[in-house]
Formats: C-alpha cells, sequence, structure tokens
C-alpha cells in the first residue's frame, strides 16, 4: 500500500460555513478514510447537504479548509475520483437506464465498450440488470434510484458522497437502496459517506456521524 492510499480521502479542519449572518457549520474536524463507510444523520436543514458539497469541493468554506490527501493534486481528477448521489435521481428522460448510466463515463473519455460493459455491471450490482432497455419513465421511483446509484457507481469512484438518496422512497425500497450502495461502493472499493435524516438506515453502516447546531459528533452505533 502506497503512502497516498494509507492517506485520509479527505480531511476538514475547522470547518465552517456562514450564509450570511447565519452560520450553518462551525468548527468541524472530521476525515474520512480509504474504504470507510460513514453515515452522517442530522434532521432535515442541519446542514448536511452543505457538508457534504464541502467535502466534494463543490462550494468554498466560510472557515477552515477541506484538504483531498488520499485523491489527486489536480481539481479535475480529483472530481474524477469523487461520485455523488443525490435524494433526485435526474436521469436524462430520453435515455435507457442503461444509457443513463453509461453517459458520465463516455463524458469523461471512456471507450463505449468499456463504458456499456462497466454500466451492465453496476446495473447487476444494485438489482437492477433487467431495467437496462427502459426509459425513466417506465420506471418507478425506486428503480430510478437504483439506476442513480448505478450510475454514481460505474465511475469506481474512491469516495461516493450520498445525499440523502433514500428520501423519496418508501422504508422498504429505502432499505433496499442502501444495501445495494454500501455493497456497490464497497466491490468497487471505495468509501461512502451516507446522509440521512432515518437512523435506521444509518445503522447500516460501520460507523456514525451526527450533525446538530452546526457541528458533528462521533456517534456510537448499536451494531
Amino acid at each position: 500500500m502506497t503512502s497516498t492510499e494509507r492517506e485520509p480521502l479527505v480531511r476538514a479542519t475547522a470547518l465552517g460555513v456562514r450564509y450570511g449572518a447565519e452560520r450553518v457549520l462551525s468548527d468541524i474536524d472530521l476525515q474520512v478514510s480509504p474504504g470507510s463507510r460513514l453515515a452522517l444523520t442530522g434532521r432535515s436543514g442541519s446542514g448536511k447537504t452543505t457538508l457534504l458539497l464541502l467535502l466534494a469541493g463543490l462550494i468554498a468554506p466560510s472557515e477552515g479548509k477541506v484538504t483531498w490527501p488520499g485523491l489527486a493534486a489536480a481539481p479535475a481528477a480529483r472530481r474524477a475520483q469523487i461520485g455523488m448521489v443525490f435524494q433526485a435521481p435526474s436521469l436524462m428522460p430520453e435515455l435507457t437506464a442503461q444509457e443513463n448510466v453509461t453517459l458520465p463515463l463516455r463524458l469523461r473519455g471512456e471507450r463505449a465498450d468499456v463504458a456499456r460493459e462497466r454500466a451492465v455491471a453496476a446495473l447487476a450490482l444494485v438489482g437492477a440488470a433487467d431495467l437496462a432497455p427502459a426509459l425513466p419513465a417506465q420506471l418507478s421511483g425506486g428503480q430510478q434510484q437504483r439506476v442513480a446509484i448505478a450510475r454514481a457507481l460505474a465511475g469506481e469512484h474512491r469516495l461516493v458522497l450520498a445525499d440523502e438518496p433514500t428520501g423519496a422512497l418508501d422504508r422498504a425500497h429505502a432499505h433496499e437502496a442502501a444495501l445495494a450502495l454500501r455493497a456497490g461502493v464497497a466491490a468497487t472499493g471505495g468509501a461512502l459517506v451516507l446522509a440521512t435524516h432515518d437512523p435506521e438506515l444509518a445503522e447500516l453502516l460501520e460507523d456514525q456521524w451526527s450533525l446538530a447546531d452546526g457541528t458533528v459528533r462521533k456517534s456510537m452505533s448499536s451494531r
């Protein structure tokens, strides 16, 4: 294992965010190590989305800093190593499920045959192989989210950040989608941070943080 592989993928130090006079996050120190499975819990509006966007490098903090010692130094290369899954699947309506999963790979320069092979494998990982030829309008909400998860997994990212990816699903489908995400990230060797307001889903992951009053605390899992 190289020194880079031993380094945390992302580290936040004294992190704070203000929107005008409102302080959203304050004095957050945390890191995500390779292979981690982390749940970030907190009520709606507690700042979970903001924290994930900071960890992805998509927004800048008001205070403190975020570094990515275990990822690529160049921003463009680093972004390719980070995948995100959102609550809304946001699939392209005119593309099939397989084409939706393939598209990001093609946009980053993968050969068509390689992208297609990885898309098929990712759909199989989340139990959605039979959905490959379907258009989004032909899929249920839960099926669409499985495709969105497969889209993130196909990129074989070193870090996957999932923001309430099961929030629009009923409990049974939410549980299935979370398990599929956990298994898929593990199969591709990445680390996972899953933000959820559901403590039962959080219990599916090995480590848990809670976000309240703008700060993060490590939670004790009952597992």
